[in-house]
């Protein structure tokens, strides 16, 4: 019995594949075409005409540039099927043909180049042609199909912001909601762990208040450069000092930026730090800490002012639900066989979690693999795969396949675990 269903799901898939050719060509399409976070607007446009084109009833600019599909087809399980779209302030240096040579302006006002280092093309064409599958094979299963196009996750705000704007009051409830994420693995490959998969991320923008004048007078002056640089040195202590050896935490300044001339102690000095941790104690311990660090810094540099300091953005960190992962291991077992690889936790952080989150529902995200298998097999032979140019590298290119049949086939097979099968 157990051969017999997911021989069936391997035939659903081959039998009800679109052709990925047209895929391939529009990923080259939306990888030269990259658009920042919350501007997404050509990216979303693309998928929202593809689930109109399919029958799906669709709903637009949630949240921004947020795209939801819902194809209902009987009675059965909802699920809930998400891809993100927006790419990164990263100057592209692949050499590939349909390499980004886009430059657009942040939300400072400031031209910065854009590139798809993280792959998100990757996971809207394939869940584009995900629907396309699940939707020729619907005589197949039964139940509701949503395909979620959320913006803005590298800002990990886009998930909370189409919440914010009502999308379950748009939507129906999830009865599961997956994801999958490109990584530098083999491509071909896939991964799926219990437990955590990512880490919780915090971000702080930090403003510290000086006294600015002569460089050559710093007697009257109150210097924020020195006191934003102790800051920084400080913040280094909490992992070693205040986290328990063995536990994960990270604490990174990413940015820092004060005055504008060498012989001028400026007025202020901007800092953005980045937390990333596992547990919730840890993390409100790590967060405390770095808020009480950078008060007692100022006061010890007698700043006049407080500092500033912006909560910026939180997401908490990826667990995946047990159940679904022994049930999506099951069938991706039977259909990927030995390309079914293990795979351990990622020190990254997503907000995709927020989805399933907010309406209590199960949630998997899994991992699928972009480096070509050739230059795969010669790393592990030479050692050499952590070299390999990862997530937000600006050489960052997964090969276009087997990597989407790979992601197409992960992402139509997730969806049928869950489905009602006819």
């Amino acid at each position: 019995m157990h051969m017999k269903l997911t021989n069936k799901l391997g035939d659903i898939l081959e039998e009800s594949r679109p052709n990925l050719a047209p895929f391939e060509s529009l990923y080259r399409h939306i990888h030269s075409n990259p658009e920042l976070s919350f501007c997404e607007e050509e990216t979303s446009t693309i998928a929202a005409e593809h689930l109109r084109e399919l029958g799906f009833e669709v709903h637009t600019h949630i949240g921004g540039y947020g795209v939801a599909g819902v194809l209902r087809n009987g009675d059965g399980p909802t699920v809930l099927l998400r891809a993100d779209m927006d790419a990164l302030p990263v100057e592209e240096k692949t050499g590939l043909s349909y390499a980004s040579t886009k430059t657009a302006k942040n939300k400072d006002g400031v031209e910065v180049a854009v590139m798809h280092a993280c792959g998100h093309d990757t996971h809207v064409v394939s869940l584009m042609a995900s629907a396309s599958l699940l939707h020729k094979a619907r005589e197949h299963w039964s139940g509701t199909l949503i395909c979620i196009f959320q913006p803005a996750e590298e800002l990990v705000s886009g998930a909370r912001a189409m919440l914010d704007d009502g999308l379950y009051e748009k939507i129906p409830h999830p009865d599961v909601v997956l994801a999958q994420h490109v990584m530098p693995m083999k491509a071909g490959t896939v991964g799926v762990i219990s437990g955590r998969l990512l880490t919780a991320a915090d971000s702080f923008n930090v403003r510290i208040f000086g006294k600015g004048g002569h460089g050559s007078a710093p007697e009257v002056c109150i210097d924020p450069v020195v006191t934003g640089a102790s800051i920084i040195m400080k913040l280094q202590t909490i992992v070693g000092r205040q986290v328990p050896p063995g536990k994960l935490a990270v604490v990174t300044c990413g940015y820092i930026q004060a005055g504008h001339a060498g012989n001028v102690i400026p007025d202020t000095l901007d800092l953005k730090l980045d937390v990333r941790t596992c547990e919730e104690s840890i993390r409100e311990r790590v967060v405390t800490s770095v808020k009480r660090i950078i008060r007692a810094e100022c006061e010890s540099a007698g700043c006049e002012r407080e500092p500033q300091i912006d909560h910026v953005s939180s997401t908490p960190a990826t667990i995946n639900d047990d159940a679904t992962v022994q049930a999506l291991r099951e069938t991706f077992g039977s259909y990927f066989q030995d390309r079914l690889v293990e795979t351990g936790p990622a020190n990254a952080s997503e907000d995709f979690s927020l989805l399933a989150r907010a309406v209590n529902a199960p949630y998997v995200m899994w991992t699928y693999g972009g480096v070509d298998p050739q230059t795969w097999d010669d790393a592990v032979k030479n050692g050499t795969v952590k070299k390999l140019p990862s997530n937000h590298s600006p050489y960052f290119a997964p090969v276009i396949e087997p990597t989407l049949q790979t992601a197409v086939d992960a992402m139509s097979l997730g969806a049928l675990t869950f489905l009602k099968r006819n």
